[in-house]
C-alpha cells in the first residue's frame, strides 16, 4: 500500500509541473484540479473508452482482458480473453470494436459474442492492430504496427494504416509508417491524424470524398525528456489535438501550435467521458487516471 501511495504521489506531483504557451485563464486543464487515480494494479493498460451510460472500458494487453470501471462498482472483468485487445471504440450501432494484437479487428454483437471483422490483407495476416476510429459513414480506420506479432508470425513487410468498409472491403491507405499508433479524425472528418511511435511525430492527411487519404504531412513533432511515446490521441470540439508523448500529455491547436505540455509518468492512451465529456481518462499503464478539462471532447 505504501508503494502504491508513493507512485500515485509522484504521478500527481509530476503532472502538476505544467509547461504552457497559454495564460492561466486559457488553460485546457481545469484550474487547481489534480489527476485522480481511479483504479490500479494492472500489467499494461490501453484503449480507454467511455460509454454514455456511465462506465469506462479499458484493455490490459498482457492480461488478455478488457475491464469495465464505474464510480459506483469499481473495476471488473468485462471480456477475457480479449484477443490481447489494445484500442477500443464503438461502431455506429453502439457495438464494441476491438483492435486485437492477435491480428484482427473484432466486434462484439448483441449477445456478447466476439466475431472477426477483418484479419488479413490480400490473404496475409495483419500484424498487430493497435488503435481504431469509426467515421460517420461507418467505415473503420485503424493502425497496424508490429508491436504484438512475432517474427515467425509476421507476414506483411510494412506497418500499414487501413480503412475497412462493407462496400470496399479492406483498403491500404498508407504503408510508409515505422510504427503507426494513435489515430483520430478532426471534428469535421476532413483530416485524419496518425502518429508514429518511432519518430514521435504526428502526421495529418486530408480525407478524400471516397474515404481514402492524400499523401499527408508532419503536423507536429514531440521532442522532450521523459518516458513514453506518441501513442493514443483524441480531439476536442474545437479541433485541438491531445496526444500522449515523451514526458506526458501534449496538446496542439488545429494548426499544429503547441498549446500545453503536461509532464507526467508514462501515459499510453486517452478517452473523453464523464459529465459533458469534459473529463480526460488516461491509461498510465499500470493504472487509470481521470483529469477534469475545460474543453468538451469528442468520443
Amino acid at each position: 500500500m505504501m508503494y502504491q501511495y508513493i507512485i500515485r504521489l509522484v504521478f500527481v506531483i509530476s503532472f502538476l509541473f505544467v509547461f504552457s504557451t497559454l495564460s492561466i485563464g486559457q488553460q485546457l486543464v481545469k484550474e487547481n484540479v489534480e489527476p485522480q487515480q481511479i483504479t490500479s494494479n494492472y500489467e499494461f493498460t490501453e484503449g480507454p473508452l467511455w460509454h454514455s451510460s456511465g462506465y469506462l472500458l479499458f484493455s490490459d494487453i498482457p492480461a488478455n482482458t478488457v475491464y469495465k470501471w464505474s464510480a459506483e462498482k469499481g473495476a471488473s472483468t468485462y471480456l477475457k480473453p480479449s484477443g490481447h485487445a489494445n484500442g477500443l471504440t464503438f461502431d455506429n450501432q453502439g457495438h464494441l470494436l476491438l483492435a486485437q494484437h492477435d491480428g484482427a479487428i473484432a466486434r462484439e454483437n448483441e449477445r456478447g459474442e466476439i466475431t472477426v471483422v477483418i484479419d488479413n490483407y490480400k490473404g496475409k495476416r495483419l500484424n498487430s492492430p493497435n488503435d481504431l476510429v469509426v467515421k460517420s459513414d461507418g467505415s473503420i480506420y485503424f493502425t497496424d504496427p508490429s508491436f504484438g506479432v512475432s517474427d515467425e508470425d509476421k507476414e506483411l513487410a510494412f506497418q500499414g494504416v487501413y480503412r475497412y468498409s462493407k462496400k470496399n472491403g479492406l483498403q491500404l491507405l498508407v504503408d510508409d509508417f515505422a510504427l503507426p499508433n494513435g489515430i483520430v479524425f478532426s471534428p469535421d472528418e476532413e483530416k485524419l491524424y496518425v502518429n508514429d511511435s518511432k519518430h514521435n511525430h504526428i502526421r495529418v492527411f486530408k480525407v478524400k470524398k471516397d474515404g481514402t487519404v492524400g499523401s499527408g504531412e508532419v503536423f507536429a513533432t514531440m521532442e522532450s525528456e521523459g518516458d513514453g511515446a506518441a501513442d493514443g490521441m483524441k480531439v476536442d470540439k474545437d479541433g485541438n489535438l491531445y496526444s500522449t508523448g515523451p514526458g506526458g500529455l501534449w496538446i496542439f491547436s488545429p494548426s499544429g501550435e503547441l498549446l500545453q505540455q503536461l509532464e507526467s509518468p508514462r501515459i499510453t492512451n486517452l478517452a473523453w467521458g464523464g459529465a459533458e465529456n469534459k473529463t480526460l481518462f488516461m491509461t498510465a499503464p499500470n493504472a487509470v487516471y481521470k483529469l477534469k478539462m475545460t474543453k468538451e471532447g469528442i468520443q
